[in-house]
């Protein structure tokens, strides 16, 4: 079959987040609303690595569409998922959720809100960051990780590397990395 034919297939995703859950409810809903290839996994929402979606959103064509139980995904997780269904021109839609259709002029028009939202949190998220990062350096906090050797540590290697020792010589002898030893500044 042609890629850009639309196939109009009711593909299903199921996930639960441990091992001690059933996929059994979702699975049956799932089946009930049509859906006759569902991809399951038992995985934690955080992880990136969700294979089974990943191969669910590989599979997309044309006139699909998605169904979900239901949303419990972060804004930003849930906004990206159904972008790339979108972008596929298949349709994503949650049975828990009913405005959550994009198939529907009011789920498309939601989505694109809660898309709009998601850029206005981000930026709220990034903004409140760069200040506490202001706010935490005017008071003399270090950011970042702390440094691998004190300054006593990094001046004998300045002065040794100086000297002529290698930065293998030094890494081995301070137990850290190459580049730990590379990076220091002279002063």
């Amino acid at each position: 079959m042609a890629k850009n034919q639309p196939q109009n297939r009711r593909l299903g995703y199921a996930r639960v987040s441990t091992y001690g859950q059933t996929l059994e409810t979702q699975l049956e809903q799932l089946r009930g609303a049509g859906c006759t290839k569902i991809f399951r996994e038992k995985v934690t929402g955080a992880h990136n690595d969700r294979r089974q979606l990943l191969k669910l959103l590989k599979a997309i064509a044309p006139g699909d569409v998605v169904t979900v139980t239901r949303i419990d995904r972060s804004t930003f997780d849930l906004l990206g998922i159904v972008k790339r269904i979108v972008d596929t021109t298949a349709q994503f839609r949650s049975l828990a959720e009913p405005w959550a259709d994009t198939g529907t002029s009011t789920g498309r028009l939601l989505i694109a809100v809660l898309g709009g939202l998601a850029d206005v949190e981000r930026d709220l998220i990034r903004t409140r960051t760069a200040e506490g990062r202001s706010r935490a350096q005017k008071r003399g906090q270090h950011m970042g990780r702390p440094p691998k050797l004190t300054p006593q540590q990094q001046k004998e290697a300045r002065r040794r590397r100086a000297e002529g020792a290698t930065l293998a010589e030094l890494a081995r002898s301070y137990g850290v990395g190459k580049s730990t030893i590379s990076r220091l500044k002279d002063s």
